[in-house]
């Protein structure tokens, strides 16, 4: 059997170029480089998932590369690219603070500092998750960090920047990287599986990129598991079945019975979710999306803010035509109450099917006060 590699290590970016999603930092960096004004010191910030490391280990290549092109990303072709690459660079030092934090592990690290490079002009030491490190390892640190050679450059990254010390924090540049935008997830998605020869459904990746809450390297393991799961072909039924995700077609027939003069109707598809194995929060959390969509759905300037394919978007559409905005901001306000005090609650499911309630005593309320139907227009909805 062939040696699986997992596609967020196969398809790890190894130029600026191909980073995602992180434009704002790519091209700062490069911008540092083309103007010589490279600091001491950086603190990569921000989420797991979104390309620190990746972004500390491609800056890292590129200070030492021998044929930058252009742009200033890194040749991959010189000696030292091509020694990088193959984990065997004398110039570049990573170390997991996570499981490298004492003080005597900080010292070590100071005493190479000493050392010169070898051919090449940095020095370079990436330090990842640098807020596991002890308070007596980030003192050993300080002066190193505030005043080392030259020729050393220092590339620090953490998920907790609160953790950091601020006499850290002062001496270096820090990068805040951004979750990135579903969108940016899917094409990438879409790139990874037109490379393997993969059909892939574009609402089934976008099942993939909202599991994977703005992480992709998240996002890469989840496509890896439903590729297990489905083969070479991998369809929208397919992605809500393996990652047990609730289908939006549920949240369209649960408005439709909570704006309707029969409420029973919304009780039993609770209960029906329930008995699927779906946990109540993440119900009424993803309820308040759907309210939360069909009101963008209501205004034509507002539709692009909905993260959803184009299908689906027309389904949005056609539901929110005949509801009503306040029922709808109402029902928005209920569902978000109801997901901020879940964990609160001692009966859950009550508070659920209460807010259900609540949102269908709203609808009445409307009704008769207009004198007139609210009802949402029904129309069959498949995906």
């Amino acid at each position: 059997m062939d040696n699986f590699i997992v596609s967020a290590r196969k398809y790890r970016p190894s130029t600026f170029n191909t980073v995602v999603g992180q434009e704002h930092i790519t091209s700062t960096l490069k911008n540092a480089m083309k103007t010589h004004q490279v600091a001491q010191a950086f603190l990569f910030c921000g989420p797991r998932g979104v390309g620190k490391t990746t972004c500390a280990r491609i800056f890292a290549k590129a200070l030492n590369c021998e044929h930058p092109t252009e742009d200033f990303e890194p040749c991959n072709e010189c000696e030292s690219c091509k020694a990088y690459n193959d984990s065997a660079s004398l110039n570049v030092y990573e170390l997991d603070a996570a499981s490298n934090n004492s003080v005597e592990d900080i010292r070590a690290l100071v005493a190479q500092v000493r050392v010169a490079p070898i051919g090449a002009k940095f020095k370079v030491y990436v330090i990842d998750e640098v807020h596991m490190l002890s308070q007596a390892a980030f003192n050993a640190f300080l002066k190193t960090l505030e005043e080392p050679p030259a020729y050393a450059k220092f590339i620090l990254a953490t998920t907790e920047k609160h953790k950091i010390i601020p006499t850290i924090l002062s001496r270096c540049q820090v990068y805040d990287f951004k979750r990135i935008k579903e969108m940016d997830i899917v094409r990438h998605l879409q790139y990874v599986a037109k490379s393997e020869g993969i059909t892939a459904d574009e609402d089934a990746l976008r099942i993939v990129a909202t599991k994977a809450d703005g992480a992709l390297r998240d996002a890469l393991s989840i496509f890896d598991q439903l590729v297990s799961f489905s083969g070479n072909n991998i369809t929208y039924q397919s992605a809500v079945t393996n990652l047990n995700v609730l289908d939006v077609d549920n949240y369209f027939k649960m408005v439709d019975y909570l704006f309707d003069d029969d409420p029973t109707k919304s009780l039993l598809l609770f209960d029906d979710i329930l008995v699927k194995g779906f946990d109540g929060q993440s119900f009424i959390a993803g309820l308040a999306s759907h309210f939360r969509n069909l009101l963008m759905a209501q205004n034509a300037n507002t539709v692009q803010l909905m993260e959803t394919s184009d299908s689906i978007k027309e389904k949005y559409i056609q539901q929110a035509r005949e509801a009503d905005k306040v029922l709808l901001l109402r029902a928005l306000e209920l569902t978000n109450e109801c997901d901020f005090n879940y964990k609160a609650s001692n009966n859950k499911r009550l508070s659920v099917e209460i807010s259900l309630m609540k949102i269908h005593a709203n609808y009445v309320h409307v009704k008769q006060r207009k004198g007139a139907p609210v009802a949402v227009a029904r129309q069959s909805r498949e995906c």
